[in-house]
């Protein structure tokens, strides 16, 4: 029995498995983006906390790691925010 080598099918492979991504076509696209990548950050970090206190094997630092990436992403979530409200603000103050 001749083993295959997978170069040949890798083309076909990897065009099967190609998905669409549909590029963020405005403002409010980005931001839902990274509202659910800040959320995925944050059940991440969870995950992370509860395999070390069960013992399964994860690291304190892997953990730490995981939970500064949380705070960072939430703090820069809620710095966009507080500048969008200002922006706001400011519009509409201007067109007064």
């Amino acid at each position: 029995m001749a083993i295959q080598p997978i170069i040949g099918n890798l083309p076909s492979i990897i065009a099967k498995q190609e998905v669409k991504k549909t590029e963020p076509t405005g403002f409010g696209d980005i931001l839902t983006d990274f509202i659910g990548d800040v959320n995925k950050a944050q059940m991440d970090a969870s995950k992370a906390t509860q395999s070390f206190v069960n013992g399964d094997g994860i690291e304190i630092h892997d953990v730490m790691i995981a939970g500064e990436k949380a705070k960072t992403s939430l703090e820069l979530l809620m710095e966009i925010r507080n500048k969008t409200v200002d922006m706001y603000r400011e519009l509409t103050r201007i067109s007064i």
